[in-house]
């Protein structure tokens, strides 16, 4: 069983000062996976903190086959007990993402955590200039985990590729 958490937090380009960061702030810890445990071969918990919703959260529970991880970017691979995990191709305006990204290679029983944040287009159409914004923090676990899984604990691998998403040069990437 993988068990993937991805828990956003949204805002628009008017929340983008301060004042709104510290309203946000802390929303994109992990939270307690639901009960009963679902069960599947692939089990996603998707919490969104949504300024649209006065960032209250909102959880969706899905389970299914490998697919599953598909409507999340991600991409599971098996070898054995072992899966690895790649970030697909996004239609975030930035970081511009072209290409499938190998995050990282979990065996039976480790957990891991992408940590990434996106500006994104609300229409396809570049004559709309409405951006709103995501923060992620993803956990995926090869084999059960516990209700509290990603609450406690380090994670076995981490992957942080958030960036500085307002312009300038600062940039923040780090990968262990």
């Amino acid at each position: 069983m993988i068990v993937i958490q991805r828990v956003r937090v949204r805002w628009s380009a008017s929340s983008r000062g301060a004042h709104h960061a510290n309203a946000r702030r802390g929303l994109d810890r992990p939270v307690m996976l639901p009960a009963p445990p679902p069960t599947g071969d692939v089990v996603v918990h998707d919490v969104l903190a949504d300024e649209a919703d006065n960032y209250s959260l909102r959880t969706d529970v899905l389970t299914g086959g490998v697919s599953m991880a598909r409507s999340l970017g991600l991409w599971l691979a098996f070898e054995g007990s072992a899966v690895t995990v790649e970030r697909l191709p996004g239609r975030a305006a930035f970081p511009r993402a072209g290409v499938s990204t190998r995050l990282f290679t979990l065996a039976d029983g480790q957990v891991g955590r992408y940590e990434s944040n996106f500006r994104l287009r609300f229409t396809d159409c570049a004559c709309d200039p409405s951006w709103y914004y995501e923060d992620w923090v993803v956990h995926v676990s090869n084999g059960d985990a516990a209700g509290d899984r990603f609450l406690r604990g380090e994670a076995d691998r981490v992957v942080d590729h958030r960036v500085h998403l307002y312009g300038g040069r600062f940039a923040r990437r780090r990968n262990r």
